[in-house]
């Protein structure tokens, strides 16, 4: 049912407010101006006042314009029509292909997935990266975030995992991003030769602010229905800062009562409600998300990421264009290692990290002006060949090359009973000669 008002109680920014009853929260509404129609949303219900936020900006509005609610919230078109297309945060197509006018509908931003119709997590996704692959798997229906300062290449990181991934629909949805990092995606997906399995959603830093809010709703609602339908659906979001960002402006527009640094109180909740939209449905497909969240000041305490670490099952650091080994985690990856993967990748994984963290000890200790010994070079040696062999952002390869590799590094660098790896996999695995 489609109920119009016509008197704007308040304009404040971009929020306005009118009184109307039966009013749903995120309901759409449509505000006519002399100047344009604009589209709003319904942010918040205070009794009978309903506030909304004006997509394109409350410029040239007027009190005694017409608002029209349309009875739905946001909804996005789903079908096989949508791989390999781009949109903007409305949903609307700007890669210059048809509408989709034709297809149905889906409603954003419904509850996740209940608990009793989850599986665990048993699925390994290869992105050929070999710091994620051999060290910190990412397992199917996980929900990671990459903890960045500003500056560093994590979209780069995120399109390439989106290129890579043996995933069946890669959906990103980029949130605030410059437009040329936008162009970067997708030149990236179309010489990689992948568009036709991506979905991309992009709201850019000229967008509305409204907008950011609903990319992720977005292309959680699209991969849900994929994953429902049988597809392993890996969702890339970039970056869930600025998702966190626009909450916090528009809570301060509404004069609500600020929490930590002025973001809402709400954004623990907020950030859950979208991550665990992750899922390994029984029978059918999958959800994964991998999202980037930038740590302003690289301060992990910063709210957004400290509260995104309560909801998430670990992180990658991103820290001076390498994935860090320390401190990175993927808190699933035993349900995979050894079982999906190979026997030996979880003694790989540890002797290499282990002798790795006595390579930067040995690091710390010449500095510190000690004497250099015959050990030290080896360890130093296989510290060097570790960075360019694994942490390499331009390494790619696969999780068995990846392996394989690693058993001929140690022997490069070390004799077969210093990696403490027991005698028979040593036995069946160690290069010969």
């Amino acid at each position: 049912m489609i109920i119009e008002y016509t008197r704007i109680t308040q304009i404040q920014g971009d929020i306005i407010s009118v009184v109307a009853s039966g009013i749903q929260y995120s309901e759409l509404a449509v505000v006519k101006s002399r100047m344009r129609t604009s589209l709003a949303q319904v942010i918040r219900l205070r009794g009978d006042e309903v506030f909304l936020q004006v997509f394109a900006g409350t410029r040239g509005v007027a009190t005694g314009d017409q608002v029209r609610f349309l009875g739905h919230p946001m909804r996005v078109p789903f079908g096989d029509a949508l791989l390999g297309r781009i949109f903007n945060g409305s949903g609307d197509p700007i890669d210059g292909g048809p509408e989709l006018k034709a297809l149905p509908r889906l409603d954003i931003g419904g509850p996740s997935v209940n608990p009793v119709m989850r599986v665990i997590p048993r699925g390994f996704i290869e992105t050929r990266v070999p710091m994620i692959d051999v060290f910190n798997p990412l397992v199917e229906s996980q929900k990671l975030p990459i903890f960045a300062a500003a500056g560093e290449p994590y979209n780069k990181l995120l399109a390439r995992i989106g290129m890579r991934a043996n995933a069946d629909v890669v959906i990103l949805g980029g949130i605030g991003l410059k437009y040329d990092e936008y162009l970067k995606f997708r030149r990236a997906f179309e010489e990689a030769g992948v568009l036709p399995r991506t979905i991309m959603f992009v709201h850019t830093a000229s967008d509305p602010v409204v907008e950011r809010l609903l990319v992720p709703d977005l292309a959680l609602a699209v991969a849900e229905q994929f994953g429902v339908n049988g597809k392993r659906v890996l969702v890339l979001l970039t970056d869930m800062t600025a998702f966190a960002d626009a909450m916090k402006e528009i809570a301060i527009s509404m004069d609500q009562v600020p929490s930590n640094l002025g973001y809402p109180g709400s954004l623990y909740s907020d950030l859950a409600s979208r991550y665990e939209k992750a899922v390994d449905f029984e029978g059918a497909g999958s959800i994964t998300i991998l999202a980037v969240t930038t740590m302003p000041g690289d301060d992990v305490t910063h709210p957004v990421p400290d509260n995104t670490g309560y909801i998430t099952e670990g992180q990658f650091y991103l820290r001076k264009g390498v994935i860090e080994p320390f401190g990175s985690l993927s808190r699933l990856k035993q349900l995979v290692i050894g079982k999906v993967t190979r026997l030996d990748h979880g003694h790989i994984m540890n002797s290499m990290i282990r002798l790795f963290a006595k390579s930067r000890e040995v690091e710390q200790k010449l500095a510190m002006g000690f004497d250099r010994t015959a050990d030290d070079e080896r360890y130093l040696r296989y510290g060097t060949l570790f960075y360019d062999r694994f942490m390499d952002m331009k390494v790619d390869m696969g999780l068995n090359e990846a392996l394989d590799l690693g058993w001929y590094t140690l022997a490069e660098c070390f004799h077969p009973d210093e990696v403490g790896i027991k005698q028979e996999l040593i036995d069946k695995h160690w290069p010969r000669g």
